[in-house]
């Protein structure tokens, strides 16, 4: 099978976020996503955001244009926010993204009225209804397809930063995990997902596509759903591993991170090195740590494993890509990890809201809807 990379010009940025719609006086998640997405739709035909359904219809997901910096896609995605809101607004009904709602059952959820989502969900039955996790994408435009593994499997060493930075799923179904991110260990369960197969060329990603498709597992690249992935269409290298954001400045220093770690790792092709890797096994304790203990975890960092905290070795990472930082013009966006790294995580911040009301999972999400709508620093007030 053969496979054409887009052309795609090099650390450009593109930002995908699932958002949930909910009641606000109960927070449960309301279904009503199909009553708004036609008008929303239409409005954004000529923008350069998009909004659009997902799985299920208590999800609505936004969508950057193509950015040239990481302050252009967010941007997009501010005024495809604005957009919904001009419609949730008036509808009664409050935003919030996190990893997993705090109590919804899935029981309780319907699904989109799409062939693909339906042919999904009769397959995978049981795991698949139970899909009720909220993530963003974060797009990186790389100019080589002879790039793209080499930089997939570098940044593969890089997804528990990743996670923990982004870990917002400590509670499910009503129910405190002990994991931070309970929707990554959920979302591995679908066929064709959780992390890459270490390839290391274009070639033979497409021999794996042609072994998946001519056997039945999917009918095309788009139904890989790695942690890592390429995404022909668009020439990008697409980082999947992330919980959903609770707020837009969380939002914009993990696609920075991720811009960063990418154009680095390009640099370092350029001048002829060849990128660091890990044995597949490290790199799947180091998804359980993560996801498991979040910014607490102590992540195996090469091939020797070494193993660091997370966030100690978050902050060298800081430190020793400022200077490229610099030169893609997200300075503010990058910087700001080290709020996170100071104020706690996103499923942090929930842990410490339930704790403080006798683990009412209720005020958990009206926390979560004040963030969306605020910001962090409305967290830092309820303390």
């Amino acid at each position: 099978m053969k496979l054409e990379f887009a052309p795609s010009a090099r650390s450009t940025v593109g930002i995908e976020w699932e958002i949930m719609l909910a009641d606000p006086v109960s927070g449960d998640l309301v279904g009503r996503a199909p009553e708004l997405l036609d008008a929303l739709e239409e409005e954004s035909a000529d923008e350069r955001h998009t909004v659009t359904g997902e799985l299920l219809t208590n999800t609505i997901e936004v969508t950057s244009g193509i950015g040239d910096s990481v302050a252009h896609a967010v941007d997009d995605i501010a005024n495809a926010i604005a957009a919904v809101r001009s419609a949730t607004d008036p509808a009664g009904i409050e935003l919030l993204s996190a990893g997993s709602h705090p109590f919804a059952q899935w029981y309780d959820q319907e699904v989109t009225d799409k062939t693909r989502y339906h042919t999904l969900i009769e397959r995978t039955q049981w795991w698949g209804r139970n899909m009720m996790i909220w993530g963003i994408h974060v797009h990186i435009g790389v100019e080589d397809h002879r790039k793209v593994f080499p930089i997939i499997n570098a940044l593969a060493g890089f997804l528990p930063h990743l996670q923990a930075l982004a870990a917002s799923s400590p509670f499910w179904a009503g129910e405190r995990t002990g994991y931070a991110s309970n929707r990554a260990l959920v979302f591995q369960q679908l066929p064709t997902a959780g992390l890459p197969w270490p390839l290391h060329d274009w070639s033979q990603y497409e021999s794996y596509l042609d072994d998946m498709v001519r056997t039945g597992v999917m009918a095309d690249a788009t139904e890989v759903r790695w942690d890592i992935r390429p995404a022909p269409r668009w020439g990008t290298i697409e980082v999947r591993a992330c919980d959903g954001m609770s707020t837009l400045p969380e939002l914009a220093s993990v696609a920075a991170l991720v811009q960063v770690l990418v154009e680095d790792f390009s640099r370092q092709l350029d001048e002829g090195r060849t990128l660091p890797e890990m044995p597949a096994w490290f790199h799947r304790e180091n998804k359980w740590r993560a996801a498991r203990y979040g910014m607490d975890a102590r992540v195996i960092v090469d091939a020797a494993g070494r193993q660091r905290p997370v966030r100690e070795h978050l902050s060298e990472i800081l430190e020793e890509l400022a200077p490229v930082a610099v030169e893609l013009g997200c300075v503010r966006e990058f910087g700001s990890i080290a709020t996170t790294l100071e104020d706690g995580a996103s499923y942090e911040r929930q842990l410490t809201i339930a704790n403080a009301t006798a683990g009412d999972l209720g005020a958990v999400v009206q926390h979560l809807i004040r963030e969306f709508r605020s910001g962090p620093e409305s967290s830092i007030e309820e303390r």
